[in-house]
């Protein structure tokens, strides 16, 4: 069994879908932070089966709440110091998310004003769907600037 050290300040991401860590590695920008991270792909879980965590040693005031709860607000994030777990975060949708996801509408003004920010609102919490702040247009996986 493959043993990951414990960290002594920072976060742990855990319960991630597996698979899904390197692509919240990326859209956390953690590759762009000096700072030791940990990607454990596919380890085994009780509760889902096969996981992914992400251990960061750095400030957790690095990490967008916002970006990480739209991918999935499902993740477990734990804030570590002094090599034990002081805090849960628990994530929540975001009612408003900026440059996360880019409209797809041709009709839409963020078409025609490239400088503009694409702005999404969470229109129905219980499914999840966010729309365009100008133009309403569903989100849908292929709208995400991922």
């Amino acid at each position: 069994m493959l043993n990951v050290g414990k960290i002594e300040e920072g976060f742990v991401l855990d319960h991630i879908e597996a698979g899904k860590s390197l692509s919240i590695y990326h859209h956390l920008q953690l590759d762009k932070l000096d700072c030791t991270v940990a990607i454990i792909k596919n380890a085994r879980s009780n509760k889902m089966g096969k996981k992914d965590i992400l251990k960061v040693e750095c400030d957790i005031d690095t990490l967008d709440l916002d970006v990480l709860a739209f991918i999935d607000h499902n993740i477990t994030v734990n804030v570590i110091k002094d090599g034990e777990i002081v805090d849960k975060k628990v994530l929540v949708l975001p009612k408003e998310i900026k440059n996360i996801i880019k409209c797809k509408n041709p009709r839409c003004i963020t078409s025609i004003e490239q400088e503009l920010p694409h702005i999404f609102v969470l229109a129905d919490e219980k499914k999840e769907i966010y729309r365009c702040k100008y133009c309403e247009e569903k989100a849908s996986e292929s709208t995400y600037a991922w």
